[in-house]
């Protein structure tokens, strides 16, 4: 019998579920959801066309790995912009641009997370505990100011900052916004100018 192998090497089980993922995640980025199938992800990880049916039963399950991974990257991305904040990013301006960032930067990912995040009764970086990308925001505002014990407020104001993130992230894109971005010195200082702007990530609100 023939070894499956991963990039010329061979594989451990967890491994394969892994290199598919990714290999998804380059035709996703490359060509679009269309491009996506168990064969060609099996061609582009370089594996057999069954290989791919030891982890997804089709391609629906495999969406829902890429974008349970997207989900997760996004929470890593968002924790380490709250540690890296300082002196010139309030906490939460830096959070806000930290998530248009990945939007921009990972556009097909980002559209798939949301395509399967719609119709679910939990939101989906919640699905396998806390600490996703939500939960990082929530926590961006307690320490930006909000009352931990004003639990409708908290979940309030993270909805409020969740949607102006990704209503911004819908929009830098546009070209009318090129001059403005020039003016004040490129994409990153419009980005953190518009969300300073916004009296919930400017300062935070108050206790």
């Amino acid at each position: 019998m023939k070894e499956e192998t991963v990039g010329g090497r061979p594989y451990h089980h967890g491994d394969l579920r892994r290199g598919l993922i990714d290999a998804a995640r380059r035709l996703l980025e490359c060509e679009g959801p269309s491009a996506l199938s168990l064969r060609a992800v099996a061609r582009e990880a370089g594996v057999s066309p069954a290989a791919p049916y030891h982890h997804f039963k089709d391609k629906n399950e495999l969406l829902e790995a890429i974008a349970e991974q997207g989900w997760d990257l996004l929470g890593d991305m968002l924790a380490k912009a709250r540690i890296e904040s300082g002196s010139n990013y309030g906490p939460l301006a830096l959070v806000g641009v930290t998530y248009v960032r990945f939007a921009r930067e990972h556009p097909a990912l980002y559209r798939v997370m949301y395509d399967r995040s719609r119709d679910r009764e939990a939101l989906p970086d919640r699905q396998h505990g806390h600490n996703g990308a939500y939960d990082r925001v929530r926590t961006a505002l307690v320490q930006a100011g909000l009352d931990p014990t004003d639990l409708v407020g908290l979940e309030l104001a993270a909805v409020a900052a969740w949607s102006a993130a990704h209503g911004l992230a819908e929009m830098a894109c546009f070209k009318q916004f090129q001059p403005l971005k020039d003016q004040l010195g490129g994409e990153e200082a419009f980005l953190r100018g518009v969300f300073e702007h916004m009296g919930i990530f400017a300062e935070g609100p108050k206790r």
